[in-house]
């Protein structure tokens, strides 16, 4: 058998690799990526570590670089699904290491929150939503281009309020959040859709395993939050209180965009959260809620039949 330098010496001789080789190597040091690494780092580097680490700047160029070649993660291109090389320079050659993408940060983010927080399971028809399968009728007209708007001044790093959809049930008000949320994801901004009632109990069942304050924590700090449905749930003072308080007032005070879908408006959602499920009236208490998502979100009504029939 016939020893794997002689192999190597043998291939490296012949024309046509020779050729291969030599227009490799004229396109990676043509890259500009790899240009700019050479210029910046020319005091340190000389023309045997480049050609030493000729492969290395090769495979650098061959990968996609904060997603640009990726249409989404499972369609990752690169070695390592989900991470994207640097060139770094070590002691005599140059070198690759390789860090989460947007895309796997945002994915990771997710999956911790998903195990974190068991309400953010939303139907597949939200999950899926989209601006292109939704009817743009009369009735839907004014909330589609507000979420557009909002698309619009976040991506330009502008303040901007959340939207408060509210309307008769089956309208489309949770889908409009889907369709944000999947437009926001495809731009790698995080967001979260989370279904109120069932986060409210979720979050009573919380105390006994010591995980409330951690949930409470990641809905604070979510870039975008959505509450879908607010309420639908059966309200207590505790639930009010000490957890929707204290998450929307920290969102407020940090100006993070925040959504909410329901079937009631302004008015009707603060006749709901005044009384509680003992039949107590806390009109202050309800107020200071209206406050928090007055100065978070823009009223919208959603219109149309019930889709749902």
């Amino acid at each position: 058998m016939e020893k794997i330098n002689k192999t190597l010496k043998r291939l490296a001789s012949h024309e046509n690799f020779q050729k291969r080789f030599a227009q490799m190597r004229e396109d990676t040091l043509a890259n500009p990526d790899v240009r700019d690494f050479l210029r910046k780092h020319q005091q340190d580097l000389t023309e045997e570590i480049i050609e030493k680490s000729l492969m290395k700047l090769y495979e650098y160029t061959q990968q996609s670089r904060y997603c640009h070649k990726c249409e989404n993660l499972e369609a990752c291109t690169n070695m390592m699904k989900g991470y994207h090389p640097e060139l770094i320079l070590t002691r005599s050659s140059i070198d690759l290491r390789y860090d989460r993408c947007p895309r796997k940060i945002m994915e990771d983010e997710k999956r911790k929150n998903e195990k974190l927080i068991k309400s953010l399971h939303v139907p597949k028809d939200i999950l899926n939503a989209s601006f292109e399968e939704l009817e743009h009728d009369e009735e839907r007209i004014d909330a589609v281009q507000k979420a557009a708007a909002f698309l619009l001044k976040y991506e330009q790093g502008k303040p901007v309020k959340g939207l408060y959809f509210y309307g008769k049930f089956g309208v489309g008000k949770s889908y409009l959040l889907g369709a944000i949320a999947n437009k926001l994801a495809k731009k790698q901004i995080s967001s979260m859709v989370v279904y109120v009632p069932e986060l409210l109990r979720e979050m009573k069942s919380s105390i006994a395993d010591s995980t409330l304050n951690e949930k409470i924590d990641a809905l604070k700090k979510e870039p975008i939050l959505m509450l879908d449905d607010i309420g639908a749930e059966a309200m207590s003072s505790w639930t009010r209180d000490e957890v929707l308080g204290p998450i929307l007032q920290f969102r407020m005070l940090e100006s993070l965009p925040t959504f909410f879908t329901s079937n009631f408006d302004f008015q009707g959602l603060e006749h709901h959260l005044t009384y509680s499920q003992r039949g107590e009236e806390e009109k202050m208490k309800a107020r200071r809620i209206m406050e928090r998502i007055r100065s978070l979100s823009e009223p919208v009504m959603v219109g149309g039949s019930n889709r749902r029939n």
